[in-house]
Formats: C-alpha cells, structure tokens, sequence
C-alpha cells in the first residue's frame, strides 16, 4: 500500500493545479486538515489567460457551513459567477443559464425548465433508461474488456439526455466531444486556452438554437419542444434562453452521471463486500445510489458572492467577497457522515450534498440521475456479474469536476 503524504494547512493551496493531481487519499487528507484547522480559509485564485487573476476565495469545507450558505440564497449570490474565476456576467450567464442566476430571474426560467423534469416525467422514462442501459450492456457483453467510461458510464446518460431533447443518434458523438471541452478546463488534453473554451461553447449554443428554432414549428414529444412552447405567466423561453439552458442541461445531465456511474464501479471493485451485498439485496439500491453520489461527488464545487457583510463558520466576510463550496468536502464530514472513508451501500441516513446542499439551485436533474445509476448497476449485476476494473483511473485533472477520463475493465466474455 502506497504511503499517504498529509500536508500541513500552510502547504494546502486548492488553486494550485499541481494539487488536483495529487493522489485521491492525498486530497482527502488536506480536506480533512482544512475542516479541522481551517475551516474558513482564503486562497488566491489560480489564473487562467487571458482573464486577470481574481481577488481571492473564501473556501467552505465544513458541511454545516456549506449547507447553511446553500441555503441563504439572498445573501450568497450566484449570479455574480458559480466558478472560481470571474467572467464577464454575459458569459457566465451564457455558460451557466439557470445556475448563475439569482430571483425573480431564475424562478421564472426554473418554472418553466420544471416541466420537463418532474418526479412524474422521469418515472415515465423508466422503461426507456432500462432498454438504453440493457442495449448498452448487450453491445460489450462479447468484448470481455473495454473502457468503461466511454463504452458504459458515459454512453447511458448521453443518450438519454439526447433522446429526451429531441436529438439525433447522429449527433451523439459530436456532443459527447463538446461536453469534455466544457468541463475540462484546468486538464490539458481538453482544454488549453479561453478560445478552446468559448468555441466549443459556441458551437453546442449554435446547435441548440437551431433546435430550438426547429422545435416551435415542428413539435414533436420531447422537452425541447415543450420547453420552447411553455407558458408561465405569460413568459417563454427564446430561443437564446434555450441555447443558454442546452449547454447547462447536456453538460450537466451527460459528465456528471457519467462520472458517477463510473466511480461506482471503482467503488464496488476496491469493496467486493458491498458489491455482494448489493448484488444479492436489490432492495440496497437507493441507499447505493446515495452512497455512490456521495462518494463520488461528480461536482466538486460551486462558487457564491457574498451580497452583504455576513459571518459563516466564524469568519467575517465583506460584501463582494467570494465563498467557495466545497460539496466532495462536506460529503466527507465525520460531523455528518458516521466513518465517512468508508463506502457503504447501506448507509443511512445519507444527507449528502452531491445534488447541492438543498436551496433554490438544487440540481434539476436529481431524479433523472438517480433512476440512471439504478438501472445501469442493475443490468451489470444481470448480465456481466463478474465486470471489475483493472486498472487505475485516468482521472481528469479539475478542481471543478471530480472526473475519471478513461478506466479499464474486464469481464466473462456473453453472447
């Protein structure tokens, strides 16, 4: 077993990118000096050309103390910017949509995104996530290897994400390569300058406007089209609020199941234990889900601006200063969490922050994931019992997105 180097909290620097490529142990440890000694600390902001360097960062480690800034929306904004580094509002707002906006403005377009995503609506899919997940299973059974993050944990939520707004199969792999653009910023193989990132940007804003466009005068049964149709108070959408609200709905609900399906795996291989107790107790399910968001924390953190002075965790802050919370910290809380290290499909209660921390910008798609992850871990367990990982995760190098790029797995090759 290989040596854990703990840091002292004068060594931790969470904008320093050599950090995020630091072993997982290694991170945990400095997340769990941080929350002990230094709950509230400030950090200068990494820089990232050709945007000036930021002012610095108040970081939230503690679960309490990002669950109680999640939930006073009045006083830690998000339409100042959700990361680290500061953007022009225009383009944090043609990045983020809905989650880089603050009331009356995100209620309204929230109503209406709403629709789509009701506890009703995802429960209508179900039979549609299970045959998705059952073709993707059949179509590597006779491999006996394969990547699991492209062939498996990254093709279940793409499609479904795809299918419900109306997209084309022939269109699938152009958005998966988009979307690792998007959310690769801070990993070299995806991501090397702003112009990288506002093409690919441009390029999924472009697609979905014409989508859009298509969608009010050829209507079909899919979000887009009741996206660009709803009615709230007399308000729709346009088409450059839909373009907006693509990037973050194909983004978010694509990467962040991806990953967590694929930590799941890493999961279940390093802890045979739970993966025999969840593959003879299919009742664990929604515990293992939960346990699975938690462990993996798909989103690492979100960014707020403080609107006037306030005090969290005891530390005064101004009004303008930035606070970063850090969900994948608070989801490992010994406060919270009864032995938070250990993965454990069964735990409960499990008030984990993997969706957000509860309040106005609780993720939308919550529903939709969880039902995913079911259903894939389900049609693995049936139809390759013996799937593991073989070798180590390429993880994405983020402090944003807590992302595996590729990972080995074997199996007993099935017709």
């Amino acid at each position: 077993m290989t040596s854990v180097t703990h840091l002292e909290v004068d060594e931790i620097d969470l904008s320093d990118p050599e950090f995020w490529i630091r072993p997982e142990a290694e991170r945990e440890a400095a997340f769990a000096t941080l929350r002990t000694e230094r709950p509230v600390a400030f950090f200068a902001e990494p820089e990232f050309e050709p945007m000036p360097r930021g002012p610095g960062y108040w970081s939230l480690t503690r679960y309490d103390d990002v669950w109680t800034a999640s939930r006073r929306p009045d006083v830690f904004v998000s339409g100042k910017g959700v990361n680290i580094g500061d953007m022009p509002v225009e383009i944090s707002e043609f990045f983020g949509s809905m989650i880089s906006m603050d009331d009356p403005r995100h209620a309204k377009l929230r109503g209406i995104v709403n629709r789509g995503f009701t506890p009703k609506m995802v429960t209508s899919l179900g039979d549609t996530v299970r045959v998705k997940a059952r073709e993707i299973v059949d179509r590597v059974a006779p491999l006996g290897e394969c990547d699991f993050v492209q062939e498996i944990a990254a093709a279940l939520p793409l499609q479904i994400i795809c299918d419900m707004m109306g997209i084309p199969a022939s269109h699938y792999g152009r958005i998966f390569e988009l979307t690792n653009t998007i959310l690769g910023v801070g990993d070299p193989e995806y991501v090397n300058s702003l112009e990288d990132l506002m093409a690919a940007a441009m390029e999924l804003y472009q697609f979905a406007m014409e989508l859009g466009e298509r969608k009010l005068t050829e209507p079909g049964d899919d979000i887009t089209s009741k996206l660009m149709h709803a009615d709230v108070e007399g308000e729709a959408l346009t088409t450059q609020e839909f373009g907006s609200f693509f990037i973050l709905l194909v983004v978010a609900g694509n990467e962040t199941t991806r990953t967590a399906i694929s930590h799941g795996m890493k999961a279940l291989t390093d802890h045979p234990d739970q993966r025999r107790i969840w593959m003879e107790n299919p009742a664990v399910t929604p515990t293992a889900v939960e346990e699975i968001v938690r462990w993996s924390t798909p989103v690492i953190h979100f960014r707020r601006t403080v609107s006037r002075e306030t005090v969290i965790g005891g530390q005064e802050i101004g009004e303008g200063e930035k606070v970063v919370l850090w969900y994948n910290s608070a989801n490992r809380d010994a406060s919270k969490f009864d032995d938070p290290d250990r993965f454990d499909v069964r735990r409960t209660p499990n008030e984990h922050v993997g969706f957000g921390a509860g309040g106005p910008h609780f993720c939308l798609g919550a529903h939709l994931a969880r039902r995913e992850i079911g259903v894939m871990f389900d049609e693995l367990f049936r139809r390759l019992p013996d799937i593991e990982v073989t070798g180590p995760p390429d993880m994405l190098q983020s402090a944003f997105i807590h992302g595996i790029k590729r990972m080995p797995v074997q199996f007993t090759k099935r017709p």
